[in-house]
């Protein structure tokens, strides 16, 4: 399989690429990365240097990329944090192009723009170019439970509503919707939850909720279901194996007492999950 993943990069810690490379490596991906920004660290940290990326260059490079016959083999294209306001239209248009040349190949999207606690983090204009172009033109998206809201217009909170809001999202133009960090009022407590929906039906997973602040987790999580569900093409199954691996990464992370995902410590969670996570129907 092949990902051709255009995201973030920072020389220290793991988010975007920096988070999604890896993994995806360790499960026998081959990763074409792209990047949107070459930061020194991730922004949760208050200060951090280098660029963004112009919008331009990083067309250069993927037309760079086309230009060696790849688009043909890609099986799969992957963003997150899209920086600045022109990389969306970047990106459809990547997209087009691999699609022209395989059109097997899907797009998943993680419309990152932020989460319940801190509210949006990305600039002004990135939450409309999400839900106005680039989701619809997305085959998979991996939107947060704040996220999925924004894009649809809704509030969700109970498993009802959040299944209702997944339908909204559907209708927009992805066939299949992760939404992660599921919190409902009648959960078991001290517990959090992932579902998935495709036309195949709904499924959710409860794992227990760790006590930390994770930057990255979101982006690991994109890049394993979207490994996982292009390889299998079962949502169900998916869902729990990257449940499974990202439950282990965070709890190693939090044992370790670091601030940063312990990424390379956690390998043999990606390469061999333990499926210690059964994911239930809900519709």
């Amino acid at each position: 399989m092949k990902v051709l993943s255009i995201q973030s990069a920072v020389a220290y810690g793991h988010v975007g690429n920096s988070a999604a490379v890896f993994p995806l490596q360790r499960i026998g991906v081959e990763v074409l990365p792209v990047y949107t920004v070459n930061f020194s660290n991730h922004t949760g940290y208050g200060a951090w240097r280098g660029p963004m990326i112009d919008p331009n260059d990083v067309r250069e490079v993927l037309t760079g990329i086309e230009e060696r016959g790849v688009f043909g083999e890609i099986d799969a294209v992957l963003s997150g944090y899209q920086g600045g306001e022109g990389i969306g239209d970047v990106i459809i248009d990547a997209v087009a192009r691999v699609k022209a040349a395989n059109p097997d190949a899907v797009y998943a999207c993680d419309p990152v723009m932020g989460n319940a606690k801190s509210g949006c983090f990305v600039a002004p204009a990135i939450p409309i170019l999400l839900r106005e172009k680039v989701v619809p033109a997305a085959d998979i998206i991996t939107p947060n439970q704040f996220e999925l809201g924004f894009l649809t217009g809704t509030e969700p909170d109970t498993l009802e509503s959040t299944l209702a809001s997944v339908d909204l999202a559907m209708a927009m133009g992805p066939r299949t919707v992760l939404v992660t960090s599921v919190e409902r009022p009648d959960r078991e407590e001290g517990t959090i939850e992932m579902l998935v929906a495709d036309s195949a039906g709904a499924w959710i997973v409860q794992t227990p909720r760790l006590p930390m602040k994770a930057n990255g987790s979101g982006d690991v999580t994109a890049a394993l279901f979207t490994a996982h569900y292009v390889e299998t093409g079962d949502a169900k199954a998916a869902l729990e194996r990257t449940a499974s691996s990202v439950f282990d990464l965070l709890a190693a992370t939090l044992e370790s007492g670091a601030r940063e995902l312990q990424l390379v410590e956690a390998q043999e969670f990606y390469a061999n999950p333990r499926m210690q996570f059964t994911a239930r129907q809900v519709r």
